[in-house]
């Protein structure tokens, strides 16, 4: 879609994000799924859902979810990852949804890229009163020794792209007037990989994927690099952050 940030150009390489990506720890998903009250009956919207590395992990609460996903290359992924569930076009901010459908939303790795002010405003539009709201990051634990390594690498190359440690998300819910029991919780997470495998995690990055060749091939071969320094299987410690907010009933 236009207004997209260029460095989501990136994403249109779903099957490296696919491969590359942590899925999300199992203590987080259950307390979304308590919290958002996801049963028979209630209807949950993804929102942003990539490759459906989320979705997939929210279909067993058997709720009825609906996927939105601005990029056609990760919404194919999704399709074929997860079958069965609707996978519509559509932003954060333009959201192909009636008023008060649905009475979850989760935005998985995704809140960042959004125009914070409309998004909100239009999934509060979407969400039934009393519905709730989870954002949920997995943010990699730079107190390990490869962590910290794959920062230096990564972080020079940002640029302007939206990043998750920009905004504190909690504030950011409450103090938009729109979100009431804003609450924080923290999950450790871990993520196994060979020497491939942290090549497609980095490579999976928005920017670093939407870079030109010459840069791709010189972070991949520091990452090559890295990874042959580091013990085998290479074991990648996140912290899973995830933020949760309910639209007064």
């Amino acid at each position: 879609m236009s207004d997209l940030h260029p460095a989501t150009r990136g994403f249109a390489g779903a099957d490296v994000y696919e491969r590359g990506r942590p899925d999300y720890p199992a203590a987080a998903i259950a307390r979304i799924v308590e919290r958002l009250d996801l049963r028979p009956g209630r209807t949950l919207l993804d929102l942003a859902a990539g490759t459906g590395k989320l979705t997939r992990l929210l279909v067993p609460s058997k709720a009825n979810v609906i996927a939105v996903e601005p990029v056609r290359e990760m919404r194919e992924e999704l399709e074929r990852r997860v079958p069965g569930v609707l996978a519509l076009a559509g932003t954060a901010e333009h959201l192909p949804l009636t008023d008060r459908y649905v009475d979850a939303v989760t935005v998985g790795q995704a809140f960042h890229w959004f125009r914070a002010d409309d998004a909100l405003r239009e999934i509060h539009r979407v969400l039934r009163p009393g519905g709730g709201l989870a954002l949920i990051w997995n943010a990699r634990d730079e107190r390990n020794p490869v962590q910290a390594a794959l920062s230096a690498v990564i972080d020079p190359l940002e640029g302007d792209t939206p990043r998750r440690k920009q905004r504190e998300w909690r504030s950011l819910l409450a103090d938009s007037g729109l979100y009431e029991r804003c609450e924080r919780a923290l999950f450790e997470h871990e993520q196994v990989v060979d020497e491939q495998g942290l090549v497609e995690r980095v490579t999976s990055i928005s920017f670093i994927a939407a870079a030109p060749p010459e840069v791709r091939d010189d972070v991949e071969e520091q990452v090559r690099a890295i990874a042959r320094g580091a013990e085998q299987p290479i074991r990648l410690p996140y912290m899973t952050e995830l933020y949760l907010g309910f639209r007064p009933s």
